[in-house]
């Protein structure tokens, strides 16, 4: 079996290419049988130190097979794989349940003398003792079982909800045949409309709910029919309303979600689904998280709306438009950006060719962190994925790699993300990989591939996930790079590499423009970093409106409610929005980071690690900072440490005392 499923080879890194739908019910079965054979080994092994690692190895084993079948799933999904997943998944789902609900793992585990341990096994311990606790290992008889079919209702409808969301996302498309409609898009974008309606078989152009084409559309077509039409179709996906309404609808899903998670949480003994969240993160509890949040939605809403009355004034004088809706947001932020700070942003990207901005961050990398990578082959998913390795500065062998999937692609989920392909083993014999994944446009043929400065500082921000992972010493899988890093501090890095992403220098390096090759003038980075923060409230106070959304909808599914979440989110909107949204508007049935992402009464981390990342960042904008030093000390108390210490342990360790909140509404142009 090992030879004939790739998914099983003991290759270096997986065959993908060679990886079908029918491998995936076999491969993930005997991993299944493998990892519970070993489970029942580490139970033989009770209180001993090497528990530890013996568990951690049986799980890397196990993630190894799941985590290139949810990989694939999500940059090439497909019926026959989606269906061969969603075949798979009670399989796994039911064993992790057993596993965590092992009391005799448990109790083997918690015999463990941890004055034998160093203090990175000792929080191994801790988290994996945690992590037993919140998967029910004190349920007993019936309310284990039915604990069980709960977690795997969850997952299974977590999958089917992004599944309809992305299904949503390709079941819609506008095909264009007057040019005259794309007035005022960007070229860039148009060709890559024309090559989307040509690879269909079509003359003109064709619109999707793909990102880019999505925010071009919205940030620059004059044609505001145009606008309306696609804003409707993006922002009712997957739900009861818009051109597809009801072919996909998320809003069962939604709902059995939410009352799994109240019922999940009672029987854990806590009162609502954030409890439960919050027991392994920064943040004390929901009380803490909602000062914190509408703390901020305070602090911003002034100046917000300021802004939005700059806008109206701006859309009737300048363009004629009396009832500024959400979908001439876009378009209206744009065009007063360009008038107030001469900002073109489809002109700036003319100057940021992909590999250029590649160029620019590796570099920045090594200025940093001291180390540098290559390009080379491996094994990949799409002829567009490429392959890197990570080097010590001046090394040729290489501690680590990492894939990139740059462009959208039919097939591919939405978004931008960061993913472990494999871990460090064995003290660095085996290096640690990741996979790095975006959803860029793509070139057009003939042309080199640009980029906006929002996919620059996105690319910047995946990188800082990667990094955590890829430049972790720590043996330990369960507590190294993301792994054991609380999920409120885990977007520190991510968001503290972003800042870099606005610093002069590296606009300089990252730019060559497509025609004349010369980078960005001095005059046009000061025109950028004087726009960096127009009608940032705004932003701000879109960000809480997510969070407070989230962290709402989940305390309210407290003792096994479903609350209805729309007027969840139109209770939210009315306290912080400066928007007025239509009443058919269905953010929430798209929202995969808390239905399906993860970040379940958790989407409060974004703001949360912020707060972290732009203190973090003071520190290289202070008089005389060495960034050599400071990058150094970053790596070896933030990155290189990643779970083996508390978060707020790493970040006191790099600054020297506690997080600050004014950084952070400093670095939104906010005063304190």
């Amino acid at each position: 079996m090992t030879e004939a499923n790739p998914l099983l080879a003991p290759t270096d890194l997986p065959e993908y290419a060679a990886i079908r739908p029918e491998h995936v019910v076999p491969a993930v079965t005997s991993a299944v049988a493998a990892h519970a054979k070993a489970m029942r080994q580490c139970v033989a092994m009770a209180g001993d130190p090497g528990l530890l690692a013996a568990k951690d190895l049986a799980d890397v084993a196990l993630s190894r097979v799941w985590g290139v079948v949810a990989h694939l799933l999500a940059v090439t999904n497909s019926p026959e794989l989606r269906a061969a997943h969603a075949e798979a998944q009670p399989i796994i789902d039911a064993h992790l349940s057993a596993v965590g609900q092992d009391k005799t793992l448990y109790q083997a585990m918690a015999a463990i003398d941890l004055a034998a341990l160093d203090s990175a096994s000792r929080r191994a311990v801790a988290l994996a003792l945690q992590e037993f606790e919140l998967s029910g290992v004190a349920l007993d008889g019936e309310t284990a079982a039915r604990f069980t079919d709960n977690m795997m209702t969850r997952s299974r409808l977590s999958t089917a909800f992004s599944n309809a969301v992305l299904d949503a996302t390709q079941g819609w498309t506008l095909d264009i045949a007057d040019a005259a409609r794309l007035d005022g898009i960007p070229e860039a974008d148009r060709q890559g409309m024309a090559e989307a309606a040509r690879q269909a078989g079509l003359a003109g152009w064709r619109i999707s709910l793909h990102a880019p084409s999505v925010m071009a559309v919205l940030t620059h077509a004059h044609d505001r029919d145009l606008r309306r039409e696609v804003y409707a179709a993006y922002n009712t996906r997957a739900s009861d309303q818009g051109p597809l309404a009801g072919r996909f609808d998320n809003s069962e899903r939604m709902r059995e979600l939410l009352l799994l998670r109240g019922h999940a949480a009672l029987m854990l003994g806590y009162d609502d689904p954030v409890a439960v969240s919050l027991a392994s993160k920064m943040a004390r509890d929901g009380d803490e998280v909602e000062s914190f949040l509408t703390g901020l939605a305070q602090a911003a809403r002034p100046r917000a709306e300021q802004d939005m009355a700059s806008l109206r004034a701006y859309a009737a004088q300048e363009l004629g438009l009396a009832d500024l809706e959400p979908w001439d947001i876009g378009f209206v932020s744009e065009r007063m950006r360009q008038a107030l700070h001469t900002i073109d942003s489809g002109e700036i990207r003319r100057h940021l060719p992909l590999d250029r901005v590649l160029s620019a961050l590796f570099a920045l990398v090594g200025e940093l962190f001291g180390v540098e990578f290559h390009e080379g082959h491996a094994p990949v998913w799409h002829r567009d994925v490429r392959h890197f390795t990570l080097h010590h500065k001046g090394s040729e062998q290489p501690v680590a790699a990492l894939y990139a999937d740059f462009f959208a692609r039919e097939g591919k989920r939405g978004g931008a993300w960061m993913d472990v392909c494999r871990p460090r083993a064995e003290s660095g014999a085996v290096w640690p990989v990741a996979y790095l994944v975006c959803n860029f446009s793509p070139a057009a043929p003939g042309q080199v591939a640009t980029i906006t400065h929002a996919d620059m500082v996105t690319l910047f921000h995946e990188m800082g996930h990667c990094l955590h992972h890829l430049l972790s010493p720590v043996d330990l899988p369960s507590v190294a790079g993301i792994s054991g890093v609380e999920w409120d501090a885990v977007e520190l890095p991510s968001q503290f590499l972003e800042n870099f992403a606005w610093e002069p220098a590296t606009l300089k390096a990252a730019s060559a423009h497509e025609e004349t090759g010369e980078p960005l003038s001095d005059a046009l980075i000061a025109r950028m970093l004087g726009a960096k923060n127009f009608l940032s409230a705004m932003a701000l106070l879109r960000q809480t409106e997510f969070a407070l959304f989230d962290l709402r909808l989940h305390r309210a599914a407290g003792g096994g409610n479903a609350p209805d979440s729309q007027r969840v989110l139109d209770a939210v909107r009315t306290e912080v929005a400066v928007i007025t949204y239509p009443e058919w508007h269905r953010f929430g049935h798209a929202f995969n980071h808390i239905f399906s992402g993860g970040y379940a009464a958790g989407y409060y981390s974004y703001l949360w690690a912020e707060r972290l990342s732009a203190d973090a960042y003071g520190a290289f904008e202070e008089p005389g900072a060495d960034r050599a030093k400071l990058g150094a000390r970053f790596r070896d108390e933030v990155l290189a440490k990643g779970g083996s210490r508390a978060a707020i342990d790493n970040f006191i360790a790099f600054r020297g005392r506690e997080p600050e909140n004014g950084p952070l509404l400093e670095s939104w142009g906010i005063a304190a």
